[in-house]
This record gives C-alpha cells, structure tokens and sequence, in this order.
C-alpha cells in the first residue's frame, strides 16, 4: 500500500525542513578539517590556537581543527610539507634555511611574533646593564636553542665577539639555577620565559635583567604561521578561513589572558593556568608591540623580510642569492 501525501503538504513540509536547516548553527554542518601543526610542546606561547578552539572562532569559520605537538621548527616544517599537516607555527629562519637549502614546498602566510625572542638574562647586582658590559664575563646557553645561531651577530652589533666571551652550553632547566647562584653571569633564553625567571630570581632574592636581542639590532620575524603549497593551493578558501580565525584568537587572547591561559589549560590539563598565563603575557609581547601597531598584526613586510633574510644567512652561513625572500611569502590571505 502507497501512501499518498497532498501537494500542499508536501510544500509545507519541504518549508518547515528549508527553515529547520537554516536555523541550525554552521558549526552543525560538515566542517572542513585542518591539522594544525605546533613547533614545540603546548604552552601559554601557543594560545592562540587553543582559544580558536575553545571560543568557537574556527567553528564560526566551519573548520574542525586537530593539533599536533611538535619538537622543533623543522620537524614542523617537514610535517607540513608533507602533508602530515596542513598549517602551523615554525621560526622564520627555518621556514627560510628550508626553502633556500632544499626547496621545501612551504610559504609563510603570516606573522605570529614580529619581534625575534631571543635575550640575555643577568642579576641587577651583576654590573651588566647593556650588552657591550658581557666582555670578559661568563655567559651560558642550552646546546639547542636557535639563538646560538644569532649570537655572533648581537654580539658584532654591541662591538664584540665570541672571543670576548666565556661561552658554555647546559641543560635548559639547569640555566637558571646557574644564574641564581653565580655561576654564570649570564644565560641565554627567550623572552618567553621571563615569568619563569623572574619567579627564580624573587625566590633566591636576586633582581633579575632582560636584554632583549630586538632592542639591540637583531631586528627579524620569529614565529611565523606557514603551510604547504598543497594546501594552500588546493585548499585556498580553507587557509583564508584558518587565518581569519586565528587572528581574531590572537586579539582575544591579548584582550582576555586569564581566558586564553584557561583555554590552554583545558585542552592541555596537565599544564597549570598561571604558569600558562605568564608565559602567555611573555610571549604576547612579540606579537603586540610598536611594530603591530605601525604595521598592522600578522604584517609580513617586503622590507623587513628581505632584512630578515639577510640576517639568516648571515648568521647560518648562506648564500643570500640562494633564496629571493620575497618568494617564500604567500599573498592574499589575510583580511
């Protein structure tokens, strides 16, 4: 036995399911999945993208988003390329070294830290007030860190030279304990863990100096959000999407810090809100500074990329005729 059904109820039901549809919210709709690919472990410098998350503004742009730690700026750039990953974090200077060593399949889409993180920390009874007072000192790094690469440079630039030091590599959680006691009198480390020091120096008593690279002629992009030339290319209205979202992200995050470290912590419980928040706050101001505010944020600017360029290759011993820096920038999607 058929049943029928009467024309007129057939438009009414074809109207209450047409409404039905279009009152539902987009995030109920399929989304388009987007592997984001960090360059390190998760972290309050990480925030953005977990507040992209946490308040929906991936969902608002129909994506579904999956994020992968990571060790390193070249195990993400190689998984990005790929194809592991779609689009993620990675330090200018290895999306560059990359593409102009081995041609890697990758462009840098925007800014995240305009500003390089790399620094000197000392004791305020130490007598170092400026970069040219580390001669003749004790100066300890951890063997990995990028900023060793950069080093001979800052050091060119306040009028002195490796010689001039007395340079010895520890274990990352061994440099501020070095510092505290007087062992060294100067550590190398991110601006990204000034909270982190500082704690150290107020329970050991010591007041504790920061001399930020960027203020002492080292002048680069850092952190940069890059992604493959598949995706980008096959995918270009996803990435438009991505890139808006996580720009909003990064503005609330600035906005809302106890928010944004919460948001972390959430998705990552075993890091702490507080620790979260501070390195956050850190971290920020690579992001939001005198730089974004004359050039706008996630800016990637001819100019300041050709110089960044110049500095890499530089400081790692490359051809700058090996890579036209203006090649590895990806126009057009950002807002």
């Amino acid at each position: 036995m058929r049943l029928k059904i009467a024309p007129t109820k057939i438009a009414r039901t074809t109207a209450a399911l047409t409404f039905a549809l279009g009152a539902l919210p987009a995030a109920s709709f399929a989304q388009d999945h987007v592997t984001y690919q960090l360059d390190w472990l998760p972290g309050g410098d990480k925030a953005p993208i977990y507040v992209c998350v946490q308040q929906g503004f991936c969902a608002d742009e129909g994506l579904d988003i999956s994020i992968e730690g990571g060790r390193g700026s070249t195990e993400a750039i190689t998984k990005i390329a790929t194809g592991t990953s779609d689009i993620g974090s990675a330090g200018m200077e290895a999306i560059m070294a990359a593409v102009a060593t081995d041609d890697v399949p990758v462009k840098a889409v925007m800014s995240i830290f305009n500003k390089g993180p790399h620094a000197f920390y000392t004791l305020m009874d130490s007598g170092i007030t400026s970069i040219s007072d580390l001669a003749g000192k004790k100066v300890a790094t951890s063997p990995f860190t990028s900023s060793n690469i950069f080093l001979p440079l800052v050091l060119s630039e306040n009028g002195l030279s490796e010689a001039d030091i007395e340079l010895t590599k520890a274990d990352p959680g061994a440099l501020g304990p070095l510092l505290m006691t007087g062992q060294t009198d100067a550590i190398i480390a991110w601006v990204t863990d000034i909270t982190r020091y500082m704690n150290q120096g107020e329970d050991a008593g010591k007041g504790v100096i920061v001399l930020p690279w960027s203020d002492a002629g080292i002048e680069l992009y850092s952190a940069t959000l890059v992604a493959s030339d598949t995706f980008l290319t096959e995918r270009p209205d996803v990435a438009k999407r991505f890139v808006k979202a996580f720009k909003k992200s990064m503005e609330f995050a600035q906005a809302n810090p106890d928010q944004a470290a919460a948001d972390v912590a959430a998705m990552v419980p075993e890091l702490g809100v507080e620790d979260v928040k501070g390195s956050w706050l850190d971290a920020s101001v690579l992001a939001f500074n005198s730089q974004t505010d004359e050039d706008g944020l996630g800016a990637l600017l001819p100019a300041r990329v050709a110089n960044t360029w110049s500095l890499v290759a530089q400081a790692q011993g490359l051809d700058e005729s090996a890579l036209d820096p203006a090649s590895i920038i990806a126009d057009g999607f950002q807002e």
